[in-house]
């Protein structure tokens, strides 16, 4: 499977904005799950980004908090996930974006972790409450396994502080649009298109913008803006969950193909592209 920045690189060439649905392993179950990414993979997604449920999500605002809870009371593991991974990701062209928080990861061991994810065909990895100042040992450790690490900005950052993110951040950097936790919005906050080009005067590293976007209008915003990837996660979260399973992975196809549609028309040329 591509890595996350070869595959960047390759929609860039083609002006591509990619689409990166979130979804939380185990809700409602892990054969849901397993069937989710499928459908992604096949209606659009450039990337997926999976969430290993957690107890203590500080990132994550209610519909995703609510998810891993579900997750967990359902039994799931993270040695689960993995195994469900397994046999998953040669199916998928899609790499996999693993979203985990750190503590999982020191509970195992750094290099017994990346060990794991990365046999199972995981390419990044996302660890939303590891700051700045404590993530190069993680860095090059999953660079010893092929994993790209990728770091969060927030729209309060200094400059100083975007450009030493934009620096070590592997695979992408992940924009985050809105002060606070994930979840859906109405729209996405004005100061993050001033942002977006700052970062493009500081950096040649794609950008993906998450955190509230939750439709196609918004989708089309950021790509408009310049983002190189558009970042879904609680409106795909909340559909998957709505009805049966059954009839949440029809919702969720829905919006797939929805979003995939809205950053593909048309696309636009951005500075720094």
């Amino acid at each position: 499977m591509t890595a996350i920045s070869q595959r960047f690189e390759e929609l860039r060439k083609s002006n591509t904005c990619a689409l990166i649905p979130f979804i939380t392993a185990g809700d409602p179950d892990l054969e849901t799950t397993a069937k989710a990414l499928k459908i992604l993979d096949k209606n659009g997604a450039s990337f997926i980004e999976l969430g290993v449920p957690y107890s203590d999500p500080l990132a994550d605002g209610p519909v995703i908090q609510a998810a891993a809870t579900r997750a967990l009371q359902n039994g799931t593991k993270l040695d689960d996930v993995l195994q469900m991974l397994k046999t998953l990701t040669p199916e998928l062209q899609a790499p996999i974006i693993l979203f985990t928080y750190y503590n999982p990861i020191l509970n195992l061991g750094i290099k017994e972790f990346l060990k794991k994810v990365a046999e199972v065909g995981v390419k990044g990895l996302v660890v939303p409450d590891l700051p700045l100042e404590e993530a190069e040992k993680l860095i090059h450790s999953a660079q010893e396994f092929g994993i790209e690490l990728t770091l969060l900005v927030a729209p309060t950052s200094s400059k100083d502080r975007i450009s030493a993110i934009a620096k070590y951040s592997q695979g992408f950097i992940y924009l985050v649009s809105v002060t606070g936790v994930t979840g859906m919005r109405a729209g996405l906050e004005s100061r993050v298109k001033d942002l977006l080009q700052e970062m493009r005067g500081i950096t040649n590293k794609a950008i993906g913008l998450g955190f509230g976007i939750s439709g196609a209008e918004q989708a089309t915003q950021a790509k408009e803006w310049g983002a190189d990837a558009v970042i879904v996660g609680s409106a795909f979260v909340k559909r998957l969950a709505n009805g049966t399973p059954e009839e949440g992975l029809r919702s969720l196809e829905e919006l797939c193909k929805q979003l995939k549609t809205a950053i593909s028309s048309e696309q636009l040329t951005v500075a720094g592209k």
